[in-house]
């Protein structure tokens, strides 16, 4: 998940994953030079990026991120 400190967004998807007890891996993009050139390759200016199974979900899509770990 790429994120920022300052995204509350962010903060959601984390804490839901969280309770959910599912493990993710962070790219904090405030210090990751490689998350920065991420983002800038796909073009992408909405936090959270959220990558599961390969699918890049943009922003805070809650229906499309459960969707895609396979929860109702």
């Amino acid at each position: 998940m790429y994120t920022m400190p300052t995204c509350s967004y962010c903060r959601s998807v984390k804490e839901f994953l969280q309770g959910a007890g599912i493990a993710y891996q962070e790219f904090n993009l405030e210090h990751d030079k490689a998350g920065q050139d991420f983002m800038r390759q796909r073009r992408y200016t909405g936090l959270p990026v959220t990558v599961i199974n390969g699918e890049e979900i943009v922003g805070y899509n809650m229906p499309k991120i459960k969707a895609a770990l396979g929860i109702n």
